[in-house]
């Protein structure tokens, strides 16, 4: 298996599970870049960029890997759809070089700026309309995580923390109890009842923290329970993976989760 790149500091973590996923479908189909740029509509370059998180993963490129792999497109498609939400909501990007609006300019009045043409208006019913396309998207995508789509991984258990194990209730810097215990034959942290769920550097929320509560009581001490996939986090479950006889990439992924779990 090739040695993957670790992902942007800055890629959200929604953006970063897609990826992951998408990653380990390339390394079990076996496949090169190369082989994929020949089997898909991407190029070689295309694939290295989505792969490494210096670009977002289009629509397409997630249907094609599916299908290519025989994986399930449906859960990878509303990864993709969480990953497209995050994009839009993040804040823009300061536009560089944008020209100050202080002072004067080389071919318009001092105190300010050329006006540009005017937009055109959008009539009122049509952005109704878009907000509420936007809406019933946004609805859908949360019933399809609520119904099982992710396999179990991305919500966790109701009973433990009310909602969505993997963020709602989360708090980033917070140290979280370990209360593991033997379950319906395998252990538990009381965290997260996830089994199927990818988990690499800067993911977060209470699936890393019961990985962590895991990895403890196994004997590798990730140092902390914060719920922050970070190096310490990495290099004990790439410890763990070694113990296990597992591939020692660092990934919590279904192979790893079955050893934490017994």
């Amino acid at each position: 298996m090739a040695r993957w790149k670790e992902l942007p500091s800055g890629l959200d973590s929604r953006e970063g599970r897609l990826v992951a996923e998408l990653r380990r479908l390339k390394d079990r189909s076996g496949l090169s870049l190369a082989a994929l740029a020949a089997k898909t509509g991407y190029s070689r370059s295309s694939w290295e960029r989505y792969l490494n998180g210096k670009q977002p993963v289009p629509h397409g490129a997630v249907e094609q890997l599916a299908r290519l792999c025989g994986a399930d497109e449906t859960r990878l498609l509303v990864l993709h759809e969480v990953a497209v939400r995050a994009r839009r909501q993040a804040p823009p990007a300061p536009v560089a070089g944008a020209a100050e609006v202080t002072g004067g300019t080389a071919n318009g009045p001092a105190g300010g700026v050329t006006p540009g043409p005017e937009p055109t208006a959008v009539p009122a019913p049509r952005i109704v309309r878009l907000r509420t396309f936007l809406a019933g998207i946004a609805a859908a995508v949360v019933v399809a995580f609520g119904a099982g789509l992710l396999t179990g991984g991305a919500w966790a258990d109701d009973a433990a923390h009310g909602e969505d194990a993997g963020t709602s209730g989360y708090r980033r810097g917070v140290a979280y109890e370990c209360d593991t215990q033997r379950k319906d034959g395998e252990l538990r942290a009381g965290h997260s009842t996830s089994r199927e769920i990818l988990l690499d550097t800067n993911s977060t929320g209470f699936d890393v923290v019961e990985v962590q509560c895991l990895l403890r009581e196994h004997g590798f001490d990730p140092k902390t329970t914060d719920g922050l996939y970070g190096q310490d986090t990495k290099a004990a479950a790439t410890r763990f993976q070694a113990a296990r006889g597992l591939v020692t990439d660092g990934i919590v992924g279904p192979k790893t989760w079955a050893e934490l779990r017994k």
